[in-house]
């Protein structure tokens, strides 16, 4: 990891530059090694601030996507997280850091496997994974301080709006597939106000409560 700490502070910088300015999460971005998240073939570009394919048609955002996500959450330590769609599993990692328990749901068993070993690689202890359908929660752990979801749907599927809890925050990619939406939705008082962040690019949800085809 040493060899990489001079990356890792070069894309914080870079971060910061374009309006990151949660310090925890810089700092989470700062010591969770990127480089173990990444297919060996690409560890050369981990601390790009680019999206990196993962194989199984699958992708690791952007950095400063996973950073500006995180921000919108506000976590204070204290919280229970979902994540839906583990990936490559660095979001989680980068989670495991800013929140108390992390649930985190993948429905490709070899995505699942390959974020699990480097998840433990990193020492991520404060973390569960499940191979399912994220589009449906984790109904058993809910309801959650936070959602965060790695993949876009068209509408916020109603079994994570159930599992946010009051004063909850989800951060969701909503829209089509030619047009897409980082959107922030915050329960108060049952209901829920939507806020759209900026324009983004995410594989579709998949699942019961998936995305549907527009």
């Amino acid at each position: 990891m040493i060899e990489f700490r001079g990356a890792r502070r070069r894309l914080v910088e870079t971060l910061r530059e374009k309006g990151v300015t949660d310090l925890a999460v810089l700092r989470a971005v700062d010591i969770v090694p990127r480089h173990l998240f990444v297919p060996g073939g690409l560890v050369h570009r981990a601390y790009e601030d680019s999206a990196l394919p993962l194989g199984d048609g699958q992708t690791i955002s952007q950095p400063f996507v996973h950073a500006m996500s995180l921000q919108l959450l506000q976590l204070t330590g204290a919280e229970r997280v979902l994540e839906v769609g583990t990936g490559s599993g660095y979001q989680t990692a980068l989670l495991a850091t800013l929140a108390a328990q992390v649930f985190s749901v993948e429905r490709v068993p070899s995505l699942l496997d390959r974020a699990r070993e480097a998840l433990r690689k990193c020492g991520a202890s404060n973390v569960s994974l499940m191979l399912g359908d994220g589009s449906i929660g984790w109904r058993e752990q809910a309801p959650f301080d936070a959602i965060v979801v790695s993949a876009a749907a068209t509408e916020v599927p109603e079994p994570l709006a159930e599992q946010l809890a009051e004063g909850g925050r989800m951060v969701i990619p909503i829209g089509s597939a030619a047009q897409q939406s980082l959107t922030l939705f915050h329960k108060v008082s049952g209901a829920i106000q939507r806020r759209d962040i900026f324009a983004v690019k995410f594989v579709p949800l998949r699942g019961r409560f998936g995305s549907k085809k527009t």
